[in-house]
């Protein structure tokens, strides 16, 4: 059996969980439990430039207010 995630998809959404963190999806895919779709669906680049553009601290949120 094929896994229809696998090699390149032409379209993908960018989900973000509790913690800030981003990742791409597969648009046909619901988004796992706790992550949010933010972005698309669009072409790969598109999700990849939003991801660039609005993940810019890598650490998580609860690491950011213990340390703020």
């Amino acid at each position: 059996m094929t896994d229809p995630s696998a090699g390149s998809q032409d379209h993908c959404v960018v989900v973000v969980n509790g913690e800030g963190q981003h990742a791409m999806w597969p648009e046909f895919a619901p988004p796992p439990a706790g992550w949010d779709i933010v972005h698309g669906p669009a072409d790969r680049s598109s999700c990849a430039a939003y991801v660039d553009a609005h993940w810019t601290d890598m650490r998580p949120l609860s690491l950011v207010a213990l340390l703020d």
